[in-house]
């Protein structure tokens, strides 16, 4: 048995590029951007008006003028409406292209408009005010989009605002999501008093798809010929195995040999934590990974995010930050091994995030996850954990507030 700090650097070390594809930019969101988004010109492309009311040519405001002739209304879209004398001017809408001839615009708040005039109401006003001057958010050609990042609505926005109809993005692993058991069922089925559904296969597939990653699934009986034949073509089509079940000290727990006999190298087999423990984790000379998680509900569920999705983070080039919380009351765990607490996460007054432990039933209870956001992880060398300590958490549901 090794430790998690032992496991996740072998994970890691499995780590390789899928290379990349191309996306029509609205089917891109939750994948992984490959390369920078630039603009296509200047943002804005045009001086902006940032406010409902008219453009002046500010030297005649300075020169004493506060009535102005209305030459025209300028609507955004409108090709752009010029003066040819100092006391005109434009009564003009935002998001309008604003005319060479002027320079400054004051909203109507500060205006009197009557019979083709407009009466200036205040005596202090800036020039080149309410003006999204060209170019500033961004030049053309400029980076509005670093690569390497998870690809959101607003990103979604400015592909469309620069004309990107397509993505490059990091393409994903084949995947697939196999359960085994013969005491599973389809969801659509009845079970016996001594069946379950299946569920944890959708759990994983579910949890896959924040980062666009669709897998297929499989179901495969406790028979090890079929396992073999059925596992033996899964390590030729996918580049990951994510399986749940099969693999601890069970009589039909026929995975850890069956993945031998089809040159999976094991590199470990069982973690020092709790959930998880009987963790195995193996490679093939194919190129696919084995990820064969405990069938347990919180454990499958744990192991995907403690191990899988880091995997897959570096895999996708995402830059990976560690999160911290405060526990929010003492706890207490006595087995020597990593504990996996599942904890609320709320931010304090003060602005910090705080864990609060959430009672269970042990890994097979997964009912508590729907209430936990994530993970505590607790260090194996301690047993007792105190109000107010920080520890590493690995989060799978959003913040409470």
């Amino acid at each position: 048995m090794i430790s998690v700090q032992e496991a996740e650097p072998i994970i890691q070390a499995q780590v390789r590029d899928f290379g990349t594809e191309q996306l029509p930019f609205e089917k891109a969101l939750g994948r992984v951007l490959a390369e920078d988004l630039r603009t296509d010109r200047d943002l804005p492309p045009f001086n902006r008006v940032a406010m409902d009311g008219i453009a002046i040519r500010y030297e005649a405001f300075a020169a004493g003028t506060r009535t102005f002739r209305i030459k025209g209304t300028q609507a955004a879209g409108d090709s752009p409406i010029e003066i040819s004398a100092s006391d005109e001017c434009v009564e003009i809408m935002t998001g309008a292209a604003l005319p060479p001839s002027v320079d400054t615009v004051i909203r109507y708040e500060d205006l009197e408009l009557q019979d083709g005039q407009a009466k200036v109401k205040v005596d202090i006003l800036q020039k080149g005010q309410s003006i999204h001057i060209q170019g500033k958010d961004r030049k053309q050609g400029e980076v509005v989009a670093a690569a390497n990042q998870v690809i959101t609505a607003a990103l979604i926005g400015m592909a469309a605002a620069v004309g990107a109809t397509e993505l490059t993005v990091k393409k994903l692993p084949r995947t697939v999501v196999i359960s085994t058991g013969d005491e599973l069922v389809d969801v659509e089925a009845t079970p016996s008093p001594f069946q379950i559904r299946r569920s944890n296969s959708y759990m994983v597939k579910a949890a896959l798809e924040k980062y666009g990653l669709v897998a297929d699934q499989l179901h495969i009986a406790d028979d090890q010929s079929q396992l073999k034949m059925q596992l033996q073509d899964c390590l030729e089509r996918y580049d990951v195995l994510i399986l749940s079940g099969g693999i601890s000290m069970g009589k039909f727990d026929y995975i850890p040999q069956v993945l031998e006999e089809l040159a999976v190298e094991k590199l470990f087999h069982k973690v020092q934590q709790r959930p998880g423990k009987p963790f195995w984790f193996g490679a093939h000379a194919g190129g696919a990974v084995v990820f064969a998680l405990p069938g347990n509900p919180g454990s499958t569920f744990m192991c995907l995010h403690r191990y899988f999705m880091p995997c897959l983070q570096t895999c996708l080039g995402i830059a990976k930050t560690g999160m911290y919380a405060a526990l929010n009351t003492d706890f207490s765990f006595q087995p020597r091994l990593q504990y996996f607490l599942q904890v609320t996460l709320r931010i304090s007054e003060q602005g910090l995030l705080v864990a609060t432990p959430l009672e269970g039933n042990g890994s097979g209870d997964f009912s508590n996850l729907i209430e936990a956001d994530a993970f505590l992880e607790l260090p194996a060398e301690r047993s007792d954990f105190k109000k107010g300590e920080v520890y590493r958490v690995w989060p799978f549901k959003g913040l409470g507030v």
